[in-house]
């Protein structure tokens, strides 16, 4: 659809996101419904995110922006709410602007929920094992918590004390039972023994270094599900080797698929078209 003067725009917040692949799968998304949205990147530095917001608020035909590292924590005080999950996980990616007032969401989290009920996970009950605690470890963790009904979630990690913040956070806000544990071969062996789904959300096995796995191929038993969120490459030496165990599998592009696909849903208030946008990633992969 040709660009006119009632063309609703979105677009993407962060720095760098010259690589990003958000313009091309939402664009797509919206030529396919025939909709008059377009969707640009904008590097936009830290010193800069206030005013940046400011010609947000000020500008019509703007309907929502994708937010990226480093602004996912720093925006939350700029808007005008936040959604209860983002407001647990403390970021948000998605803004949406209804008649002139900016709400913050977080489609990290339900993009994975979405990316485990799609690839058959039943996520009531289950014991999880969560390795990592970063930013999308965090927005994962509470998505479990709060509307995966898990049964026990255990958080493994490098990082002692951004992993025991985030473990206080979820006992804090959530009635889920949470352990955690220094990541280690012993540690994770304990946990996987007895677990129903591990997700992966550190860089390790990340291109280029394609050939590594944070978890011991022996670890690995026929009755888990492994998620892994590295989505270059697509099928991760994690996700290869859960394969030949007979574990459950599902990739990381899941995820970024699921999330975006939330965010279009937002702006648009359409239902997406899921294949064509996991076909353009897929195809940027492939």
């Amino acid at each position: 659809m040709p660009i006119t003067a009632q063309t609703q725009l979105c677009g993407l917040l962060g720095n760098p996101v010259d690589h990003s692949l958000s313009p091309a799968i939402h664009n797509a998304a919206f030529q396919e419904l025939g909709l008059n949205f377009a969707y640009l990147a904008f590097p936009v530095e830290d010193n800069n995110l206030e005013s940046a917001i400011r010609g947000i608020r000020a500008l019509g035909h703007i309907r929502g922006f994708s937010v990226t590292i480093p602004h996912k924590v720093s925006i939350l005080p700029l808007l005008d709410s936040v959604e209860t999950t983002a407001k647990h996980i403390g970021s948000v990616n998605t803004i949406i602007k209804d008649r002139g007032i900016l709400v913050g969401s977080n489609t990290d989290a339900s993009g994975a929920l979405q990316a485990l009920r799609q690839g058959g996970v039943d996520l009531n009950g289950q014991r999880v094992v969560l390795l990592g605690s970063g930013g999308a470890a965090r927005a994962i963790a509470f998505g479990l918590c709060i509307e995966g009904n898990i049964g026990q979630l255990t958080l493994m990690g490098i990082d002692d004390q951004e992993r025991i913040a985030l473990a206080s956070d979820l006992r804090t806000k959530t009635d889920t039972t949470i352990t955690d544990h220094q990541l280690n071969n012993s540690t994770l062996g304990t946990a996987l023994a007895d677990a129903h789904l591990v997700i992966h959300c550190t860089p390790i096995g990340m291109h280029p270094k394609i050939q590594q796995s944070c978890i011991p191929k022996e670890l690995l038993h026929s009755e888990l599900t492994v998620m892994d969120i590295v989505y270059n490459p697509l099928n991760t030496q994690l996700l290869q080797e859960a394969q030949a165990a007979g574990c459950r599998t599902i990739q990381g592009i899941e995820m970024f698929l699921h999330q975006a696909v939330g965010q279009f849903e937002l702006w648009t208030g359409q239902p997406a078209p899921v294949d064509t946008m996991r076909n353009i990633l897929t195809s940027h992969f492939s």
